[in-house]
């Protein structure tokens, strides 16, 4: 199974750190915030990632290289010309890359998985290359409480299932890191697209699985919470 770290927004809230320096290569805990999703990542075992980059974008290439330094292949879904295209919209784009050609054929390959983590959250969830994919569904999201800033939450979740619709004491925040079959995008424009329109439509077809993890989560959304977590990992 290959993973996705999704790194090509511009990072306005963290603005004037992000000016000059993408988000992904923020210091914290004296290395990038990336570069702890790479080691996590290579720990789990994966070896394949596949990263997408836009803002700054060639300044993540030129500090990650090929990623042979983590022990591990890196490859680049380029958003530059486009702009950042968004979750759903820089995952289209780089299926190719996290799934050969699953992206304009039917068949086997719409059932290949693949993980896919926001850039810029930190969590210690224990990432598996194996697929939690039940058969018949489409994702498998892991959810986390409610932080200050998201407090009703993004979806309900009760019995190992993700929906739309719930309670205000079963609706928990998307941690950002979900596992996707491939035919979850099928027929999908290659354009900008948010990912949640796309989860919602298959919780609709009762398709989405998900976990509750009650971990350490972090969005790492302004430099305030930057500062906090590069306290934390410093003190550890």
């Amino acid at each position: 199974m290959k993973a996705m770290i999704l790194a090509a927004g511009h990072g306005t809230r963290m603005r004037p750190l992000t000016d000059h320096t993408p988000k992904p290569l923020l210091q914290v805990g004296g290395k990038p915030l990336i570069v702890w999703h790479i080691e996590k990542l290579k720990q789990a075992g994966f070896h394949d990632i596949v990263i997408n980059i836009a803002w700054l974008g060639e300044q993540i290439p030129e500090a990650l290289g090929d990623g042979s330094q983590f022990g591990v292949s890196i490859q680049y879904s380029d958003e530059q010309n486009e702009g950042a295209l968004e979750t759903a919209g820089g995952i289209i784009k780089a299926l190719p890359l996290l799934c050969g050609a699953c992206a304009e054929q039917s068949g086997d390959r719409q059932d290949e998985v693949f993980l896919v983590v926001n850039g810029d959250v930190w969590c210690d969830y224990p990432y598996t290359n194996q697929s939690p994919i039940k058969e018949g569904d489409l994702a498998h999201l892991i959810l986390v409480n409610n932080p200050e800033h998201n407090p009703k939450g993004d979806f309900a979740y009760y019995n190992n299932r993700v929906d739309v619709d719930g309670c205000s004491h079963n609706k928990f925040t998307f941690s950002g890191i979900g596992y996707y079959r491939a035919a979850l995008f099928n027929e999908l424009p290659k354009r900008k697209l948010a990912l949640a329109p796309i989860l919602r439509r298959a919780m609709y077809k009762q398709a989405v699985s998900g976990e509750l993890y009650q971990g350490d989560w972090r969005d790492i959304g302004t430099p305030e919470r930057l500062k906090q977590l590069d306290g934390a990992l410093q003190n550890t």
